[in-house]
């Protein structure tokens, strides 16, 4: 076997907080943690593997000199440990108006997973499929700044729900008293009928002339809000695909919003 020295492409004070989250995390939940199989530094440099490189659990594994099912119970503990500091979406929105924001955007993605044999209970279609993507995976709303960086992530909701269905349980709302309090929504036409302060573009073709100005206006405006999804998705590959559990999807997504805000600035 030929072992050689990596480099991760993560910034020293993004282990290093990582670092210090997991040791206050243990020292809640463990009555001996010096019996740890790993140190907080190996499970960082874990986690932070998996999401940046998409690193299988069992090279993980192996590297950290852990089995792999501590491997796998190390990754998603640190998941839901770094999950916890996620944005609550009150606190952005509280945000948006303290700093004048002129809009919030609000788009949907589709996180990719393997294959689910999962049926909806009352159709009987597959439950995981997004017939839009032609794709296995779990809806996610991501609501940005006007800016364009990603600010909140929805909890994960199986694939084959529509964006506006995903964004009436999750977002909407709470996005109604933030329009009335001056900070309105802007959408693509997929969330048709989302109501009072989401602004979305008029569907339809020869469009009179104020319709296609206003369409114009609002594609621009949310123009850089269309980087946010692959922001997430460049700077952490494991959102590509996941081959987890698809419902830990909230928690990988949460984790991936908060790494991305701890390297914020940074780059």
């Amino acid at each position: 076997m030929i072992t050689y020295r990596a480099s991760l492409d993560v910034p020293a004070a993004t282990v290093t907080t990582v670092c210090r989250w997991l040791a206050a995390h243990r020292r809640v939940v463990d009555a001996r943690p010096w019996q740890r199989a790993a140190t907080v530094y190996v499970q960082a440099v874990m986690v932070l593997r998996w999401f940046k490189e998409n690193t299988d659990v069992r090279v993980l594994a192996r590297d950290g000199r852990v089995s792999i099912a501590t491997a796998y119970r190390y990754l998603h503990e640190a998941i839901d440990v770094i999950a916890a500091r996620v944005p609550d979406l009150g606190d952005v929105l509280t945000k948006a108006k303290d700093e004048g924001w002129a809009f919030v955007a609000l788009d949907g993605t589709l996180i990719h997973t393997d294959k689910v044999t999962a049926r909806h209970p009352e159709t009987g279609h597959d439950l995981w499929y997004s017939g839009k993507h032609k794709q296995h995976g779990a809806n996610v709303q991501v609501l940005t700044g006007p800016s364009g960086y990603p600010e909140w992530v929805s909890p994960g909701e199986p694939g084959s729900t529509h964006d506006i269905t995903a964004a009436r349980i999750h977002v909407l709302p709470h996005l109604y008293p933030a329009a009335a309090a001056g900070t309105p929504t802007l959408t693509d036409k997929g969330y048709l009928g989302a109501g009072i302060g989401v602004h979305l573009p008029t569907k339809g073709a020869n469009l009179a002339a104020d319709n296609r100005t206003t369409n114009l206006l609002i594609t621009g405006l949310r123009a850089p809000a269309e980087r946010a999804n692959a922001l997430l998705k460049q700077t952490w590959k494991a959102l590509r695909h996941i081959s987890l559990d698809p419902h830990r999807i909230t928690h990988i997504t949460a984790a991936a919003l908060v790494l991305l805000h701890l390297q914020r600035g940074t780059r």
